[in-house]
């Protein structure tokens, strides 16, 4: 069997985010409704101060609106959006200045705590301010002085936003316009750091003082089984991005903050490792075998732990032996971490379960390291 070889990121090709591509159709729309021409290629200029040029696949045009449309493209990253349609329509207007709306496929807001009004379109402020430039720069290079009104519109938006996190920020009908480099980075975690913050941004504006941060999708669905009295706002996805996450819990006032995951990256928690991507860092199995001693393991099953291959094998070995007290006191040792790296300030609880769905251990109402009787420094 060939062995699949992995890609330099260095090497990596690099996309354009939604917000260039509605700010390049946008220009060659209202090029073609000044001048009648259909240009076959639009250049803008990027926040990171390089100019883009962007194919155009399509015009509509009509006497008083133009429709340009381009292809998105986001190099080697798995994008939602990528090849997505991007449309802009162009018309004049009756009303001086320029109007900015999003029409087919494209989000609107409807709970606060984002960047954008509840109501508008979600085009966030920097494509915002990417378009509206760009318009009022060709306007002026054309001596053109009318009111205009822009709708960026993705025909497929609304089935693409399915596989993003827009429903649980209460942005709905379609996509958000996005980006604040104007390209996109190969596998780059701004984008997902972006959305935590947006999230715990969201939950705090609706009301929520107690939050639960999960490690994917499946400790996500075990988290509401739990905490079936908070509102679906409260849980957020932190992926591998446990410190970052709870120190924009610490930033945005959360009161409390629940841990929920499973045993591979908590195990890392608890020795105080705050990325817990596979890479990030080894687990500690000298770590683990200490917690079993220190609940009663045998010197048989301790010196197994400290050879062990996975932590998920460890909490195999304790839960054959049904003995949870060590999973309550890993939970423990997670709160002391998280503690710890928001110099406190935040109550702590912290839930671990098995890859099937069982409840191993809990520790809960823990607000400072004095709380937790084992030192560890």
């Amino acid at each position: 069997m060939e062995k699949k070889v992995k890609k330099d990121p260095s090497q990596m090709r690099h996309g354009y985010t939604t917000g260039a591509c509605s700010t390049a159709v946008t220009k060659a729309a209202l090029t073609a409704l000044i001048t009648g021409d259909a240009l076959e290629e639009a250049t803008i200029s990027l926040p990171i101060g390089r100019d883009a040029t962007f194919t155009i696949e399509k015009y509509d045009i009509s006497e008083n609106a133009v429709s340009a449309e381009t292809i998105k493209d986001a190099g080697d990253d798995p994008d939602a959006t990528h090849l997505a349609h991007i449309i802009s329509t162009v018309s004049w207007s009756d009303v001086p200045g320029i109007i900015l709306d999003g029409g087919t496929g494209v989000g609107r807001v409807t709970k606060p705590g984002l960047p954008v009004p509840v109501g508008e379109a979600a085009i966030n402020p920097v494509p915002r301010k990417m378009i509206l430039t760009t318009v009022q720069q060709t306007l002026e290079e054309f001596k053109i002085n009318r009111g205009v009104k822009v709708v960026i519109s993705v025909p497929a938006g609304e089935e693409i936003a399915k596989k993003t996190l827009n429903g649980r920020l209460g942005i709905v009908g379609g996509i958000s316009i996005l980006g604040t480099r104007g390209t996109v980075v190969p596998f780059s975690s701004s984008a997902y750091m972006a959305s935590i913050v947006q999230a715990i941004s969201v939950a705090k504006a609706s009301g929520c003082e107690h939050l639960v941060l999960t490690t994917g999708g499946r400790s996500e669905k075990y988290a509401m089984g739990l905490l079936q009295d908070l509102p679906e706002e409260a849980f957020i996805e932190m992926g591998d991005f446990v410190g970052f996450s709870l120190k924009q819990c610490k930033r945005q006032g959360i009161k409390k903050v629940s841990l929920v995951g499973m045993m591979g990256k908590f195990s890392k928690v608890a020795q105080g490792v705050m990325m817990v991507h596979s890479k990030s860092a080894p687990v500690d199995f000298g770590f683990l075998s200490e917690i079993a001693q220190s609940v009663g393991a045998g010197n048989d099953l301790v010196l197994e732990i400290k050879n062990a291959n996975t932590a998920s094998q460890v909490g195999d070995m304790m839960s054959a032996i049904n003995n949870f007290d060590f999973f309550n006191k890993l939970c423990e040792s997670c709160c002391h971490s998280a503690i710890k790296q928001v110099k406190g300030g935040i109550e702590m609880e912290t839930a671990i379960y098995s890859l099937k769905g069982q409840l191993l251990g809990r520790a809960v109402g823990i607000e400072s390291i004095d709380e937790i009787n084992r030192d560890r420094g």
